[in-house]
């Protein structure tokens, strides 16, 4: 095997070593895109819409909205896209918290270049105010921390048990 035959199988090695341990998306559905620049070649720049439903609490639903860059490089997938998202999650229908919530988790995540960034989704339970905070954050650092969005919603408090 020649010089270039090791090299292809290690570049392979490594693409499949990253592949395996970047962080899955969950339950994560595209609702839809909006065309924000025109490409000659390849794709338009792009805002994806995605729900990402909470595993644990089946009627929360998280909606991200996050650039997606087009051109050669977008539409093969090797481009990375910016670190540029919104978020806001909703109920629809009771929020009943289970007693086996842990206090903070992950629950999910959008891949935003081939390899190296993420932008992952996290629960965190505010249970002096019976709420749910759900953040957004990118796992690329800019100027000394991580893009961020925030978004919250409130649970109801179990019924007192009594006759």
């Amino acid at each position: 095997m020649g010089r270039i035959g090791i090299l292809a199988a290690i570049v392979a090695i490594i693409i499949l070593f990253f592949w395996l341990i970047t962080p899955g998306g969950g339950d994560k559905q595209q609702i839809g895109a909006v065309s924000t620049n025109f490409r000659w070649f390849g794709p338009n720049d792009k805002v994806i819409v995605e729900r990402l439903n909470d595993p644990k609490i089946p009627t929360i639903s998280c909606y991200v909205a996050s650039a997606q860059t087009g051109g050669i490089a977008g539409g093969a997938g090797l481009a990375t896209n910016p670190s540029r998202f919104s978020l806001n999650c909703i109920a629809h229908g009771p929020v009943v918290l289970p007693s086996d919530l842990p206090q903070q988790e992950q629950i999910g995540a959008i891949s935003a270049s081939l390899i190296f960034k993420h932008f992952i989704l996290t629960r965190i339970l505010d249970d002096k105010r019976d709420t749910v905070v759900y953040v957004l954050t990118s796992t690329k650092v800019l100027n000394g921390s991580p893009a961020n969005a925030i978004s919250a919603v409130a649970a109801q408090t179990p019924p007192a048990s009594g006759n």
